[in-house]
């Protein structure tokens, strides 16, 4: 009788390692359902458009050219923030938001100026296409 009684308590312990197995199955389950909810939710970010724009400094002189791409007709208007100064074509300061269009400006004898070149699209978004020193 007492080999009877040692073999069920040897029997008592499959339930607790069946249940540590199920438990760490279905944490995993719930992790892979989460982790699928989680990068499925990029997929509402919009695409970056492709264009481009140069600066270049002689002498004291910079100038940031507009160099356009393919996604130039979707533009509805750039900044510039050159060293202090700020150029929009909402203004004058380009010539337009065509290709070629520039932005010039006195900066200093020394190369360390900041230049950022900022593309305002017609959906609402904005885009940095330069962000250089020269």
């Amino acid at each position: 009788m007492k080999a009877n009684r040692k073999f069920n308590n040897d029997e008592d312990a499959v339930s607790p390692v069946i249940g540590v197995i199920l438990m760490v199955a279905i944490t995993v389950i719930l992790a892979a359902v989460i982790a699928s909810f989680v990068f499925g939710m990029s997929s509402s970010l919009k695409k970056p458009y492709n264009i481009a724009a140069t600066a270049s400094q002689q002498g004291s002189t910079i100038t940031a050219v507009f160099n356009g791409g393919p996604d130039a007709d979707q533009v509805d208007y750039l900044n510039a923030t050159i060293g202090s100064n700020s150029f929009s074509t909402a203004g004058t300061d380009f010539a337009s938001n065509s290709t070629g269009s520039i932005a010039t400006t006195t900066g200093t004898s020394g190369y360390n100026d900041h230049v950022i070149v900022v593309a305002n699209f017609n959906d609402g978004t904005s885009q940095i296409i330069l962000d250089t020193f020269v």
